[in-house]
């Protein structure tokens, strides 16, 4: 069976679980190569096991930007080019000001704005060369979150961050539309995730509100929608919340 994606590489970092893991999956699913970044490379290794031979595994922290780079040329060298930047690694505190641990706040900016700004810069000059080939498009998504729309009590600085990839995120999509690089932010609402379920995370207040939340492969089925239009279809922005989330 011809999968949508087939002949591409797909880079997705954050793949070790939740969004990531279910977008690596997803990705394989249309026939995309997929190189998964994260530092969890027991993870990697399992899913790569489960996914096949059209897989690498790439040991990567993103708040290091010479890793992320070294990692991305790497997944260049083995697989020839990269079409598809899938920036899903992530990290959150819930916390207020006066008991926030500077140690999270950094962790935040350092993964969820330098990280997306890493591998950025280090896939632009591929997509580029990608959108030029046979396929006549490339594509960046960036996952951020209903936070960077919508500030609520105690997001503070994790709301900060989302909002600044919503901007970096537009300002590639200006700079690389004419390029044939489309750049789309996905902005999810509630999932079952990690953090989500993490008890340290301080998300038990809207985690325990009584409705049903998104699975991690919904998310996924939105990526691969928005990276599987036609060439002259660009998908910028996807809100997506479950259907009882009122914030």
């Amino acid at each position: 069976m011809t999968g949508r994606l087939d002949g591409t590489t797909a880079v997705v970092t954050g793949a070790s679980s939740g969004i990531g893991a279910a977008t690596a999956r997803a990705l394989a699913a249309e026939g995309a190569t997929v190189a998964l970044l994260a530092r969890r490379r027991d993870r990697l290794e399992e899913l790569a096991a489960e996914l096949g031979e059209r897989t690498s595994v790439h040991e990567t922290d993103v708040a290091d930007e010479a890793a992320v780079r070294a990692s991305l040329e790497a997944v260049v060298a083995a697989h020839g080019g990269i079409d598809v930047l899938v920036n899903n690694a992530g990290y959150g505190k819930i916390e207020p000001v006066a008991d926030a641990e500077w140690s999270n706040w950094r962790t935040m900016v350092d993964v969820n704005v330098l990280g997306v700004f890493a591998a950025a810069m280090a896939a632009v000059p591929h997509l580029v060369k990608a959108a030029d080939g046979p396929r006549g498009v490339a594509d960046m998504i960036t996952v951020s979150s209903v936070a960077g729309r919508k500030v609520v009590k105690g997001t503070n600085v994790y709301a900060a961050t989302k909002h600044a990839v919503g901007a970096f995120s537009e300002g590639l999509r200006q700079e690389l539309a004419e390029q044939h690089v489309r750049v789309g932010l996905v902005e999810p609402g509630l999932v079952r995730t990690e953090l989500t379920q993490d008890p340290t995370s301080g998300t038990a207040e809207i985690r325990d509100n009584g409705y049903a939340v998104m699975e991690a492969s919904d998310i996924a089925d939105a990526i691969v929608y928005a990276v599987t239009r036609p060439a002259r279809v660009a998908v910028n922005e996807i809100l997506i919340r479950p259907t009882e989330q009122t914030r």
